[in-house]
């Protein structure tokens, strides 16, 4: 759990920085920094996830890599807020499913003792 709970840290850090980097592109400013720190920021993420929640992790850094194509800057941000999205959803879901396994497995538990 304490994984995913940095991991869902980590994304919304990610998340303010693709948003900033929009904004930045939006008033025709150099959004480099942003970017630079986003591409810096998603290989961490996905060493976070690799070990526990490899399917996660490979999401990750598919959008790391759909931040790193040729093509203009608001299809990058499209493709970085898509991917972020999906990776949001992925870890809601996967701290759903944990949380659920923890309460079947304490319920068992507390079933044994009761005994």
């Amino acid at each position: 759990m304490k994984t995913l709970e940095a991991a869902m840290s980590t994304l919304l850090r990610i998340n303010g920085l693709v948003e900033q980097y929009a904004l930045q592109v939006k008033n025709n400013q150099s959004g480099s920094t942003y970017l630079s720190n986003i591409r810096r920021q998603l290989p961490q993420l996905n060493a976070m996830l690799k070990n526990q929640f490899g399917m996660i992790a490979d999401q990750v850094m598919q959008t790391n890599l759909a931040s790193s194509r040729g093509a203009s800057e608001q299809m990058r941000i499209r493709a970085l807020r898509e991917g972020v999205a999906q990776v949001k959803t992925a870890l809601e879901i996967a701290i759903v499913h944990v949380q659920e396994k923890h309460e079947l497995t304490d319920g068992k538990e507390e079933g044994k003792k009761a005994s």
